[in-house]
């Protein structure tokens, strides 16, 4: 189980990796610096942490497989709603309401928390 959810954390983090260095590479080009704090959330919360995860993953067994999968599902879903969020409360490209956007950046942001949360609960859950 945890063999499975290492390689979908570490393609998701490579996804992740590309978007991030393809928006700063653009940034760079187009002098236009509006994005960086999206820029830096996709790398170190898409690319870095979800990446980590994966290597965890792939070199530790977990006693409870249902909390592997609940912590990765929850961290990927955390990873995607907070850049979105974060990205349509900076940007708004689509002229959503204020109020739906901040519920969009809120919930992604509280699943990236609880997913991490769920993560210092799997390191004690580790197979001796």
């Amino acid at each position: 189980m945890e063999q499975t959810w290492s390689i979908r954390l570490i393609r998701f983090a490579a996804i992740f990796g590309l978007i991030g260095t393809f928006m700063g590479s653009h940034m760079a080009g187009a002098g236009d610096y509006a994005m960086r704090p999206i820029h830096a959330h996709i790398l170190l919360v898409g690319w870095l942490s979800v990446f980590a995860w994966g290597i965890f993953y792939k070199n530790y067994q977990i006693k409870s497989k249902k909390l592997v999968a609940i912590h990765s599902i929850t961290g990927m879903i955390g990873s995607l709603g907070l850049t979105i969020g974060m990205w349509m409360y900076n940007i708004n490209p689509f002229n959503l309401g204020d109020t739906l956007v901040m519920v969009l950046f809120i919930v992604g942001g509280s699943l990236l928390l609880i997913a991490f949360i769920l993560f210092v609960v799997v390191t004690f859950f580790i197979e001796r």
